[in-house]
């Protein structure tokens, strides 16, 4: 028995689930595990785009004899060299020895560096704006540098209008039957892991992003079918519209993350209190972190969906608290844009963590520091309820502005 599953009368879903992973690429946390997705497409000629992670090659290869039934494979769409998509190269060669494998020329190179069997034997290598007929298929290739590796090329597919789009619109989290997004209440369940998966996969690389998604607006879309996540058959407008936002770092709402490094609570306190400040004069879907609890990943991407944020940190060892400091170097890594960004500083007898945290952040593009800052030492005190009231309107009147 296979898994494989069928999309169109032409088209099947031969990928793997992996819900035995913890960490994708061995740093991002997955808790609902992550879909390694591969697709078969048969007519005249058959091509399956891109293959699996090693650990699945198994069940990976049922899938695909299950729909092949005998036919040979006539062609490999390698449209992204990463191992998670491209390990199971290798056992396709070995079962299809006639089988083309189309790419670019980058992804050939790498191909050489992950495998020794005779890649230019193999390899048919394209650029943008060539096809490949497979009957009464067409397929055009599409160029998708650092998108989000130099290699990457998304394919589309001109008779039943599908973009093959590689890691684009892609997320974390398996497929737990239902493989289309509109069999599921995908904004509630799905869009919080799409916008992860995205900020921390791709979220360096906006302006490619953009070109991306340029040239898409340019095809007929009927479906999406990326390497990750469900197939997208309906509300595609909607979709493009989220990952537009994201990759011109412009915010989802104007809302507030607060994120904090205290140890002993006095910090956090500080944090609470604004956080009821704001939701009092009406700011809805605040979201408070606790650094040392939370990973980065998600903080990241609520960075992303929100216009503001608050960065409240102690001062340990006369600089930034050891995980805040990852975050903010992390959000800096990730090239986050266009946001209003408040600081909370505490320290006992050297609150310094303030100015670290600005310097950590200096590099970003459009961000506005606000003028209002919190110092506490050690512990808040009444008299300084007035600053974090202060700090509360400057950041609700930046919402409202």
């Amino acid at each position: 028995m296979n898994c494989a599953r069928k999309i169109t009368d032409s088209l099947y879903w031969v990928g793997v689930n992996d819900r035995k992973i913890a960490l994708f690429e061995n740093v991002y946390p997955v808790p609902r595990g992550v879909s390694y997705n591969s697709y078969l497409l048969t007519d005249e000629k058959c091509a399956l785009f891109d293959t699996a992670d090693a650990a699945f090659t198994h069940h990976f290869l049922e899938n695909i004899r299950g729909v092949l039934n005998s036919r040979p494979l006539d062609y490999l769409i390698v449209n992204h060299m990463e191992p998670d998509h491209c390990a199971s190269i290798i056992d396709i060669v070995n079962c299809y020895p006639d089988v083309k494998i189309v790419c670019t020329a980058k992804a050939a190179g790498i191909m050489k560096q992950f495998f020794d069997f005779d890649v230019d034997k193999h390899v048919i290598s394209v650029k943008e704006g060539d096809t490949l007929s497979l009957g009464s298929h067409e397929l055009t290739f599409v160029m998708a540098p650092m998108v989000h590796w130099p290699e990457v090329m998304v394919s589309y597919e001109k008779t039943e209008k599908i973009l093959f789009s590689a890691d684009a619109f892609g997320s974390f989290g398996a497929i737990d039957g239902n493989l289309f997004a509109d069999e599921i209440d995908y904004e509630s369940v799905w869009l919080p892991e799409a916008r992860r998966y995205y900020t921390n996969i791709v979220g360096k690389f906006g302006m490619q992003v953009q070109a991306l998604l340029k040239k898409a607006s340019g095809l007929d879309i009927s479906m999406i079918c990326p390497l990750h996540s469900l197939v997208w058959r309906k509300n595609i407008p909607w979709l493009l519209d989220k990952y537009s936002k994201w990759s011109s770092y412009e915010p989802e709402e104007k809302s507030v993350v607060l994120a904090y490094a205290s140890v002993y609570g006095h910090t956090e306190n500080a944090v609470d209190i604004l956080a009821a400040k704001l939701a009092e004069k009406g700011v809805t879907n605040l979201s408070v972190y606790d650094v040392s609890k939370t990973h980065p990943s998600y903080i990241i991407a609520d960075a992303f969906r929100c216009s503001n944020l608050v960065f409240a940190s102690i001062t340990y060892n006369n600089g930034i608290f050891c995980n805040m400091d990852t975050l903010l170097h992390q959000l800096a890594a990730h090239n986050l844009q266009n946001r209003t960004v408040a600081f909370m500083e505490n320290g006992t007898w050297a609150p310094v963590s303030g100015k670290h945290m600005r310097e950590a952040l200096s590099s970003l593009k459009d961000i506005r520091v606000l003028e209002e800052s919190v110092t506490i030492k050690s512990s808040l005190k009444d008299d300084q309820e007035a600053s974090i009231s202060a700090m509360a309107d400057s950041i609700y009147q930046s919402l409202i502005g």
